[in-house]
């Protein structure tokens, strides 16, 4: 046929439809038409007591017994499509589109920095091609602390999209996955498991000691020249725009462990001044979407 490699990305399995359920839909099909029957030969006479009212009755029941015999029908011979959307990235590799995902938060201290990355780790680990995904997460709180945060994810996902591609993970936050208690399937994945557990500890346990010193030690600022954007910082509601790409997808150097390409991962905290009003999410995601404009981007977008 010329279409060996070809392999289709649904089918179609008719139901299994019993003989008591068609003898259902035949008697029930059966009470209507004798409904009918009764109503049209019984109508009373002109001039009559409550003949308006049975006419109205026929007509309602009309209608109904119409939409009912629809509904029958389309049960009749009742079919059902399962897609398989893992063959979906096979056949169309090389043609899918690039995706924008955003993430938002605000204010460290309501929405801990841990929880947040736990979100932007779960998007970057979607079963998508990571050349074509782009995670941004707007803090429109511009905290140093969310910011740290975000490098150690970045260094955290060179393992954990590794481990989500090997062993099939669909609960791809990390903290809801551990908590979800997972059973190894052979003593490789259970070795696998204990190591990315203790790595993800070790990194939640890093950010909640600084979110609860309040600050990020000098130390940890002198590793990292984003930091130093930090320096004009006044207050949440008045700071300087703070843009960082933490992980370029561009770059053919940003590769996780197994060797394969990262998403791009995008810190932005839009300028804010006390004298101008910033428009809370809308402004933030306007200006995620000027930068968007800078050619950094794909082509479409989710919020979370």
């Amino acid at each position: 046929m010329g279409n060996e490699g070809y392999v289709p990305l649904f089918e179609t399995k008719q139901a299994q439809i019993t003989l008591a359920y068609r003898i259902l839909i035949i008697s029930m099909f059966t009470s209507l038409c004798l409904t009918w029957i009764y109503r049209a030969t019984h109508i009373p006479a002109a001039g009559e007591y409550g003949r308006w009212a049975w006419i109205g009755l026929f007509a309602s029941e009309l209608w109904l017994g119409f939409h009912a015999l629809l509904s029958l029908l389309l049960r009749w011979n009742i079919i059902y499509r399962h897609t398989f959307k893992d063959r979906l990235s096979a056949r169309y590799k090389n043609d899918l589109p690039g995706v924008d995902i955003f993430v938002c938060t605000a204010d460290p201290a309501i929405e801990p920095p841990v929880l947040v990355i736990n979100t932007v780790l779960s998007a970057m680990a979607y079963d998508y091609p990571s050349e074509k995904l782009s995670v941004y997460l707007s803090d429109d709180g511009g905290s140093d602390l969310t910011y740290y945060a975000m490098i150690e994810a970045s260094r955290f996902a060179k393992h954990w999209l590794p481990f989500c591609r090997k062993y099939k993970v669909e609960t791809r936050s990390p903290a809801v996955y551990f908590r979800s208690n997972p059973h190894p399937v052979d003593g490789d994945h259970n070795t696998s498991l204990a190591s990315i557990k203790s790595l993800y500890q070790e990194m939640a346990d890093r950010i909640e000691r600084i979110t609860g010193l309040g600050r990020v030690p000098d130390e940890v600022r002198n590793e990292h020249e984003g930091f130093s954007q930090w320096e004009s910082y006044i207050s949440k509601n008045d700071h300087d725009t703070f843009l960082k790409i933490v992980i370029d997808g561009r770059d053919p150097e940003e590769k996780d462990h197994d060797g394969f390409p990262l998403p791009t991962l995008v810190y932005l905290a839009r300028e804010k001044r006390t004298h101008y009003f910033h428009h809370f999410k809308a402004g933030s995601m306007n200006a995620l979407m000027k930068f968007i404009g800078m050619g950094i981007s794909s082509d479409s977008a989710d919020f979370f």
